[in-house]
Formats: C-alpha cells, structure tokens, sequence
C-alpha cells in the first residue's frame, strides 16, 4: 500500500512555509544596495513589475508541477508521464544540495555575530574587517588557522535545520515558520521604526521614494531581474515540493500572489531600513550590499547609532530568521527527495544529509580565509589564477544549476505538458483562473527568454545577477 503523502495542516503554514523560502539573506543584504544603486525608486517599480509578470507566474508553473503530481521535483516528472524531463528535478535537487552546503555556513556566521553583539560589541567597533576575518581563521601576521568558531556556529546551525525537517511538514516545516516569519516581520517593523526616526534619515526615505532614471540602464533591469527571480526561490527544487504537500481546494494563483507579495514586502521594508540608516549614520556613499557589507560595513552604523548595540542583536536575528527558514526549504526539498526515491527514513535522510552538507561546507568557510584552499595558485608562464572553491559553489549554482532548472521547467509547461494542464491543475479548487490567457504567453514565451538572458548574461558578464 502506498504511504499516504504528508500535506500541510492548513493555507496559513503553507503561505509562512512558502514566504519563507522566498525570504532570503538576499532580500535583507543585497536588495537595499541594488534598490540604491538603480535609482531608488525607480529601482523598486522595475522590480515590482518584474515580481509580477514574471516572478507570479513561475511560482505558479512549479507549483502547479508539484501539486499535479504529488512528487519530489525529480519524481514529479515521472508521475506526470514525462521521465525525459527528469534532468530537470536532478538539477533541481544538485543545486539545492551545493546552495545548502554554504548558505547553512553563512547561516553560521549570522549566528556568530548575533552571540558577538550580545557579549563583545566593543570588540567588533574597534576592527569590524579583523573581527569577521578571525572567525574565518585569518591571523593578524597573515597566518591562518582552522575557524574552529565560525564551524561550530555553522554545525549548531545546520542542527537546528536537522532538528525542525526532522518533526516533519507540518509539526516541524510548518510550525516553526509560523513562529518564525511573523517574528521577522516583528523584527522589520522594530527596525524600520528606529531606521526613519534617526536623525538626518530623511534624505534616504527621499531617495528611496524618488524615480532617478538616469541611474536606469540595462544592467539595472538585469540587476532586478536576476534579484525577483532568485529571490523567489525559483529552479531550486522547494516550490515543486511545497506544491506537492498542497491540497487539491487551496488556491494556487491566489496563493502566489500572497507569497510574492510578502516576499516583495521584505525586500522593500528592508530597503527603508538600511538605505535611510545609511545615510543617516555613514552618509550615503557608504550604502553597499552583500555579506561583506552586512558583517562589517554596518558595524560602523550600529556603533554611531543611538542604542546600536540592541539594534544590531535585532537586525542578525532578522538575519538569522531569514537564513532558516530559507535553508530548512532547501533541506526539506532533498530530504523528500531521498525519502521518495530511495525509501530512506526520514530521520536518517535528514541526519545524514545535514552531516554531508555540513562536511562540505566547512571547505567553504576554510576558502574564505586560507590561501591553500582558496585556490590563488598563479601559473606564471601561463598567466592563469584559478579561482576560489567557494567562488566555484555560487558560480555553479546561481549562474548555471538555478537558472537551468527553471528554464526546464518553462520549456516543459509551455511545451510539452502545456499551460492548458497547468491552469487545468491552478483551476482545481473550483475558481476560474482569470489570467490564463496571459499566463500561456508568458510562461511560453517572455519567461524563458527572460531567464534564458540571465544565463547568458551572467556567463558573459562574470558577474552573478543574484
């Protein structure tokens, strides 16, 4: 007899779950930056576009995938007749695998840094570049060790994740992110407050509700482009999982729009947060973006702003918050997998998984810091630098696993499954799906293209769009 599929135990857990696999580090650390860097407000209404012309409708083709079939992303393609396009879900789950084995670290380090602000603030004021470089085993006389600190945040992380997949999805997945995405939007809210009311703040609420479109190029468009379409955790093997746990009545289409609208929702939030409060503290040459700029850039604005410390504890708990319920998605999206397909127990699965992602990840943490492993070995006669083993894990999956699967995933609803059986399968709950029309030429056409620009233009570029 066929074991009976976990669902999730009601629309709620299901919206929290899904919201927080869309939100990421990348909302809170790297969308303020590109919000800046792109005009402001001109930045915020191309990507609010973006989020619903094309980010909507890939969120409802995964999901319209995992529904129909009742699967994990590669099983998916099985049970809809179509194993020719299992190379899409085996993508699928190799990406969410690598993307797990580093973000669990960076995860770590968040959490590190919640520990450092509580019990030795003064320390990370007086040389925020030395105190984040320590952790990662990098001496002041330029020696390196082991970051015996940095791993151990990075193991009790990862447990963490191990400890909720384990509970299952819906006394584990489901009740943790009912605690923990009304706590990080607690968390924005706290912040966003403090944010407008510092002193001299207001010229970063001007900027950021102001439309500079001489700032506005291609490279923005791609710049908001490449941000919706990573931060909706599209091509990475989670919404074709989550979509599988959902019942037949739930609403699929409106459904998306609530996940991208909360999504969207701290993305811009945390714009308001950190743009102002630049400006406000640093002045507004010094906003930036990524974890560069989120572990030692803001060091200094939390050390001039009044109350800095407390607020600086709050803003890596909103950090730390964002990192799990992202990487519990990723985890949860394997574990069904290697539940599924080899008929592990998920315990065990889970376990096992965890132990392996974290194995590999330490050589990740290790490369931030020590020259052997970063892989700066100069061949001199023929001018080569190969690059850095933690550089390879993002460019393997943000430039080439993310983008393919999705892209996969389009070519297979658009043309071989059809938007007919997905709108059939988003009509399901008995509501007619106003947009069909719409969504058949974008899901066909402009999202393949879309993301078909993306691959290109980051392999062509060297830069990551995400």
């Amino acid at each position: 007899m066929e074991k009976k599929r976990a669902q999730w135990g009601s629309k709620l857990g299901f919206i929290l779950a899904a919201a927080g696999s869309a939100v990421g580090l990348g909302n809170i650390w790297k969308f303020p930056g590109r919000a800046f860097e792109g005009g402001g407000g001109a930045f915020l209404l191309i990507y609010l576009l973006i989020v619903i012309f094309l980010g909507v409708p890939l969120m409802m083709t995964e999901l319209s995938i995992g529904r129909a079939s009742q699967a994990n992303i590669v099983g998916a393609f099985h049970k809809l007749g179509h194993k020719g396009f299992a190379w899409v879900g085996w993508i699928g789950v190799l990406g969410a695998f690598v993307i797990t084995c580093y973000y669990s670290h960076v995860g770590g380090w968040v959490l590190r840094y919640v520990f450092g602000y509580l019990t030795e603030a003064p320390a990370i004021y007086a040389e925020p570049l030395g105190y984040f470089y320590s952790m990662l085993g990098a001496n002041a006389d330029g020696t390196t060790a082991i970051p015996w600190v940095a791993l151990l945040f990075a193991a009790i992380f990862m447990a963490l994740n191990a400890v909720i997949i384990i509970r299952g999805v819906e006394s584990g997945v489901e009740r943790f992110n009912k605690v923990g995405m009304p706590a990080l939007f607690l968390l924005l809210l706290i912040l966003l407050v403090r944010a407008v009311t510092l002193p001299g703040s207001e010229e970063g609420l001007r900027y950021m509700l102001s439309i500079d479109w001489s700032k506005v190029s291609f490279q923005t468009v791609l710049s908001a482009l490449g941000q919706a379409f990573y931060s909706l955790s599209i091509g990475m093997a989670i919404l074709i999982t989550y979509g599988s746990y959902l019942s037949k009545q739930e609403n699929i289409s409106k459904n998306s729009f609530i996940i991208c609208g909360m999504d969207t929702l701290v993305a811009v939030i945390a714009g308001f947060i950190v743009v102002p409060a630049v400006f406000a503290t640093l002045g507004r040459d010094q906003v930036g973006k990524g974890g560069g700029f989120a572990f030692v850039s803001l060091a200094r604005m939390f050390q001039q702003m009044p109350g800095g410390r407390v607020f600086a504890v709050l803003f890596y708990l909103l950090l730390l918050f964002a990192a799990l319920t992202s990487c519990i998605s990723l985890v949860e999206s394997i574990v069904a997998f290697l539940t599924e397909r080899f008929s592990w127990k998920r315990k065990g699965a889970t376990i096992g998984v965890c132990t392996v992602m974290f194995l590999i990840g330490c050589l990740y943490t290790c490369s931030q810091a020590a020259i052997p492993l970063k892989g700066i070995w100069i061949d001199a006669a023929n001018g080569v630098t190969y690059p850095a083993f933690c550089d390879f894990m993002e460019y393997f999956t943000d430039r080439l696993m993310i983008p393919i699967c999705a892209l996969g995933c389009c070519i297979f609803v658009g043309w071989v499954w059809k938007p007919e059986s997905a709108i059939a399968e988003i009509e399901r709950c008995g509501v007619r799906f106003r947009f069909a029309g719409i969504y058949r030429v974008l899901v066909k056409y402009v999202a393949p293209l879309a993301i078909m620009t993306i691959l290109v233009m980051s392999l062509a570029t060297g830069t990551t769009l995400s």
